[in-house]
């Protein structure tokens, strides 16, 4: 044909500084669109084979080859696919944003075979103007009796079209890079690009690098290096597109080694596989973690007819599955047309719920069938549980009856467990005595809440589980940061309990019944002499007959108090001003059994009384959370002052 020039036929005249600049947010994407456009031509290709319309040659292996040019400053992409006649070259490059997938897929429709086309839009090719001066297509039909055509554009409104010299059927597309994206003619920027967009496209994909071979000679090139074989940078059948039976637990394994780099073994995984109705694939790993839960980062690989389009899209992917590591492809996404985010629609939500559902059958399945499992993963994700029920209701009433808790026997058990070995009759639960505590009677009913026991720290309040053992009761253990705002969460949708820490308040069951008016003069005598050696009238004390006459004294914090000092810190972490200090609000618990108290009431103007109670005080407090840096420095020394006189 003779040389043809024209202008770009498009919508608008602005179209190219849009693509150039706006269209794709990361200007690397292109080497993924021409990678997916060449992925097309090839699946186009074996359709038609498939149906009768063309036969291919023995020994056709279907490939697409990337080769860079440092020296030159370019970088190709050929492939052995479906290649173009003129009048499609006019159709599909000429007239910009007319997709020829879409339109291969309309034509063949009642004879498509498994092989999905991957491309969902014409201007994928044109990303390559993003960082290109100039692009060149030489391209050659499979059709019978077809001529090569080159066409070429320098990244403004016209191109130039011609015959081209090409003589096996397929196409290659040149890019000559302008100088500030020399960098995509760099071998190891390249196949970095490609390892994360096109790691497990369908068709081969090769990276070479184009040699000029005075240069290489003179400066002692490797030829042997020229003679190996290159391999191959896809996988084209990932684990995912299997069916779970074909794939071995190493086979999972490697998979995430390789896909995450992270060679510690995932606890269990979960292969999605669905057809109806929609179509979606994938495999989500559960990974082991030891940090807290602020400190956890997972990370979901979304693909789209295995084209690697982002990590962790929230439309698709429950927020708190983000905390997995794992792969899904859904080839019926609603991409947009840079494909790097979705449309709206309300079958993405279809799909974030499935995959929920799939989660949480997997865990709800695991308990009930492999309990001896399910509780040695539990430590590592029970985060993610709990954080799946804050965030989604659905989730939260498929696994509440799963969620599990390590008592002071160190056991699991269930939350309904726990209440039936506390209140085996169905009883109505004590309340602690403490004022804030019997708040937590519900204002609509006269009937108590059933009190959950619970331990935040093991080291800390190990006097008060000492007390709980003795006494034979039970507390749960819930030290991780995610717990608090979860108990809360139970606490709001189960009317009939109140979670209390074991150190809100003293429990009936430690003590020995007091009354009448000598006790009532014993506990005013000790509270003035505390209050006196503390230099503090504003000091809450409580005396009682502790059944353990070891324990001398102990600190209480009711649990409303408490949360709402802890609230206060968060907001303080925020950043208002005036919340340095918000400490206070504790009782100081003394016990009439014990001897150093009595010796004390005995000797309330004793030359060592003071520093009696100031010890009593600070080792309650020890019990209780650390000791400010002055405090500390003062117990340390009182303590030696002790320990000289017992010496004498």
């Amino acid at each position: 044909m003779t040389e043809q020039r024209g202008n770009l036929s498009i919508d608008s005249e602005n179209i190219f500084p849009i693509i150039k600049k706006w269209l794709y947010s990361d200007h690397d994407i292109f080497v993924r669109e021409l990678i997916s456009n060449g992925c097309d031509a090839v699946t186009k290709l074996k359709k038609l084979d498939v149906i009768g319309e063309t036969e291919l040659p023995e020994g056709y292996k279907a490939k697409i080859t990337v080769t860079i040019s440092p020296e030159d400053r370019t970088i190709e992409f050929a492939d052995n696919g479906i290649g173009m006649t003129e009048d499609e070259v006019k159709e599909y490059i000429n007239q910009i944003a007319f997709s020829g997938a879409a339109d291969f897929i309309e034509k063949y429709k009642d004879k498509a075979g498994d092989e999905q086309i991957i491309g969902h839009f014409g201007l994928g090719f044109y990303s390559a103007f993003m960082v290109a001066d100039r692009v060149t297509i030489d391209t050659l039909s499979y059709a019978d009796g077809a001529k090569a055509v080159y066409w070429e554009s320098d990244g403004g409104m016209e191109y130039s079209m011609k015959d081209g010299e090409r003589t096996e059927f397929g196409t290659t597309i040149t890019l000559y890079l302008n100088e500030d994206t020399a960098e995509f003619s760099n071998e190891y920027r390249v196949r970095e690009i490609i390892e994360k967009y096109c790691s497990f496209m369908p068709v081969e994909i090769y990276l070479e690098k184009k040699y000029e071979e005075k240069k290489d000679i003179d400066k002692g090139a490797d030829e042997d290096d020229k003679a190996n074989e290159p391999q191959s940078l896809s996988d084209t059948t990932p684990l995912w597109t299997k069916h779970p039976n074909d794939v071995t637990e190493e086979e999972y394994k490697e998979f995430y080694r390789k896909v995450f780099r992270d060679y510690k073994e995932p606890l269990f995984w979960i292969h999605l596989n669905m057809d109806y109705p929609f179509n979606l694939k994938g495999i989500l790993y559960f990974p082991k973690v030891n940090t807290e839960y602020d400190n956890l980062e997972g990370v979901i690989k979304l693909y789209n007819n295995q084209v690697f389009i982002a990590d962790n899209i929230k439309e698709v992917i429950p927020e708190f599955l983000m905390l997995l590591k794992g792969v899904i492809d859904c080839p019926d996404l609603p991409l947009n047309v840079s494909r790097s985010a979705l449309q709206n629609d309300g079958f993405v939500k279809k799909i974030s719920d499935y995959i929920t559902k799939k989660v949480a059958d997997k865990l709800s399945g695991m308990y009930k069938v492999d309990k001896e499992n399910y509780e040695k993963f539990w430590d590592d994700i029970s985060p993610f549980v709990k954080y799946g029920c804050l965030k989604d209701d659905k989730f939260r009433e498929k696994i509440k009856d799963y969620v599990i808790f390590k008592n002071l026997k160190d056991e699991y058990v269930t939350l309904p467990e726990y209440i039936q070995n506390v209140y085996p009759d169905d009883e109505t639960a004590e309340v602690v005595e403490d004022a804030d505590v019997s708040d937590s009677i519900s204002e609509e009913s006269e009937k108590p809440k059933k009190n959950v026991y619970y331990v935040t720290d093991m080291v800390l309040q190990s006097q008060y589980i000492n007390m709980f053992k003795e006494q034979g009761l039970d507390a749960l253990v819930l030290t991780h940061s995610i717990d608090q705002p979860f108990i809360q969460q139970l606490e709001m949708n189960g009317d009939d309990i109140a979670f209390l820490r074991i150190d809100a308040g003293v429990n009936d069951e430690f003590t020995e019944k007091t009354e009448g008016e000598e006790w009532d003069k014993l506990t005013s005598e000790l509270t003035e002499i505390f209050k006196k050696a503390l230099d503090n009238d504003k000091l809450s004390v409580e005396v009682k007959k502790l059944k353990n006459e070891n324990v001398a004294s102990m600190i209480t914090l009711s649990e409303e108090t408490r949360r709402m000092q802890d609230m206060m810190k968060m907001y303080a972490m925020g950043g208002m001003a005036g919340l340095d200090d918000l400490g206070g609000g504790e009782t100081l618990v003394l016990n009439a059994n014990n001897n150093l108290v009595k010796y004390i009431l005995d000797n309330g103007e004793g030359d060592k009384t003071d520093m009696f109670c100031k010890q009593l005080y600070d080792l309650a407090m020890l019990s209780h959370k650390p000791l400010a840096p002055a405090a500390m420095t003062e117990f340390v020394a009182r303590s030696n002052e002790i320990m000289m006189l017992l010496a004498k």
